[in-house]
C-alpha cells in the first residue's frame, strides 16, 4: 500500500522508523545515480558516526548514530566532485548531530565539491542559515550549492500537502546535471521498507504541525479510512 500522503510522510520521522528510512533513501538514490555516472566517476555510500547524550533523572542516556550519505568522486584522481547528504532529525535537534553534519558540509566545500542536501525533517532548527525572504512557503527543501558558485544556492521547496520536487544534482562543470525526482525516490523507499505495515495512522505524527495542517492531515487520513 502506498503512503497516504501526496509528498513526504511525516510519520517517518519516528525515532524507530527514521534510521531505516534514511538508509533506504540513500540506497535508492545511489541505485538511481549509478547508471548515469558511466566511467568518469565512482559513487560510494559512506556514513558519519557520532554519539549523543541525554540526561535522564540520575543517569545519562547515550545513543549511537550512523547516517549514510553519498560521495561522487572522479576516478582519475579520487577527487570529491559531489556530496549528496540527507538531513536527519538528530542533525536538527542535537548539538552533536548538527556539528557532525555541518563539519562534513564544510569539508566538502573547502575541497571544491558540489553539495546537495535533502531535508525532509520538520523537527528542529534549520541547517541552512539564510533569509527565507522571497522564497515560497516550505516544509521540506533540497539545497544545491555548486562548487563554481559557492556563495549562491539553488533551493527546491515544497510543503507537507504537496508533491516532493525534482531537482538538479551537479557533477563536474563540463558535465550535464542529473535530474532526480525526489518523490519517486521516497515512494520507492516507502514501498521497499514496508512502512505501511509499520505505521499506526490512528496516532498523531511525531512532528510539530500547525492547526491547519493538523486538520488537513486528519481529514486526509479519514478520507482514506486510516482513521
Amino acid at each position: 500500500m502506498p503512503s497516504p500522503f501526496p509528498g513526504m510522510d511525516p510519520y517517518l520521522e519516528s525515532d524507530k522508523l527514521w534510521p531505516v528510512f534514511h538508509q533506504q533513501l540513500v540506497n535508492c538514490l545511489y541505485q538511481v545515480l549509478l547508471p548515469g555516472l558511466v566511467d568518469r566517476y565512482r559513487a560510494r555510500v559512506v556514513a558519519r558516526q557520532y554519539v549523543t547524550e541525554q540526561a535522564l533523572f540520575t543517569s545519562v542516556v547515550r545513543e549511537s548514530h550512523e547516517e549514510p550519505y553519498i560521495e561522487i568522486r572522479r576516478r582519475t584522481d579520487n577527487r570529491l566532485i559531489t556530496l549528496a547528504d540527507v538531513v536527519s532529525p538528530a542533525n536538527k535537534l542535537t548539538a552533536v548531530g548538527r556539528q557532525a553534519f555541518l563539519e562534513r558540509r564544510q569539508e566538502a566545500r573547502q575541497g571544491g565539491a558540489n553539495v546537495v542536501e535533502i531535508d525532509l525533517v520538520l523537527q528542529g532548527q534549520p541547517l541552512v542559515e539564510r533569509s527565507r525572504e522571497g522564497l515560497p512557503e516550505r516544509d521540506y527543501a533540497v539545497t544545491v550549492t555548486r562548487a563554481s558558485q559557492p556563495e549562491r544556492h539553488e533551493v527546491y521547496t515544497t510543503t507537507l500537502r504537496k508533491r516532493l520536487p525534482r531537482f538538479r544534482l551537479p557533477l563536474a562543470a563540463d558535465d550535464r546535471d542529473t535530474v532526480l525526482d525526489l518523490q519517486a525516490l521516497v515512494t520507492r523507499c516507502y514501498d521497499q521498507g514496508g512502512f505501511a505495515a509499520r505505521i499506526d495512522y490512528q496516532r498523531d505524527p511525531p512532528v510539530p504541525l500547525s492547526d491547519d495542517d493538523r486538520r488537513w492531515l486528519d481529514d486526509l487520513l479519514k478520507q482514506q479510512k486510516l482513521r
